[in-house]
């Protein structure tokens, strides 16, 4: 009986690995597309800024109005705090990308995508956006890509210091060992079900999100 329940056990297994495979794709690929979109859109908010004389008011008033009607197109997700942080983002990260790919045009956004990190999540560039020392924000940058990270794991080093403490640590090797025991890896759900991922696509923030798929009548 085992024996011919094992081809059907592989099967399993084959068709798990391709769905896992794909939903791990798909939402790399949303989070890839709403940070590549957030470092336009806080390229168009600091170039149309820089138009003004007086640039701090007249910064206050685009993010003001713009909030507004995006809001009213898109709903509650665009709020003025949201595109400062936006802002923000682009400001700190806008060296990421070469000079040459700061134009609109389509060919110049896919690189542009393809440049920043499609590891993180904006999530993770809430968080890094927190640490002010540039040289900390890009060791945390590479640990969350080289140990696949969760946003929230992300939180919980940067919280315990974890690159002050290496900086006097005699022993680095131990400390990085030792800091990486019990920690939460990202997973398809945290992408998927991330509240900000959720807001961009205008998703149901609901838990259980499905497609319901009915069979075509032959």
């Amino acid at each position: 009986m085992k024996g011919k329940l094992l081809p059907k056990r592989k099967l399993f297994i084959r068709v798990s690995q391709i769905i896992e495979t794909s939903r791990g794709r798909i939402a790399k690929a949303v989070n890839s597309e709403m940070v590549g979109a957030y470092w336009l859109i806080g390229r168009e908010l600091v170039t149309e800024e820089q138009k003004g004389k007086a640039r701090a008011e007249y910064g206050k008033r685009i993010i003001e109005v713009l909030s507004r009607q995006l809001t009213k197109k898109y709903g509650a997700g665009w709020l003025t705090s949201h595109l400062w942080h936006i802002r923000q983002f682009y400001l700190l990260y806008k060296h990421s990308v070469p000079e040459n790919l700061h134009t609109a045009c389509a060919d110049s956004r896919k690189k542009i995508l393809h440049t920043l990190c499609a590891e993180l999540s904006w999530s993770h560039y809430r968080i890094l956006m927190r640490v002010d020392r540039p040289e900390a924000r890009s060791f945390y940058e590479i640990e969350c890509v080289k140990n696949n990270w969760s946003a929230r794991e992300l939180e919980r080093q940067k919280g315990s210091l974890l690159f002050e403490r290496l900086a006097l640590s005699k022993d680095k090797k131990g400390l990085m060992k030792l800091a990486r025991k019990g920690q939460e890896l990202k997973t398809y759900e945290d992408m998927i079900k991330d509240p900000y991922v959720l807001e961009f696509t205008g998703l149901s923030p609901h838990p259980k999100l499905y497609v319901d798929i009915q069979t075509p009548q032959g």
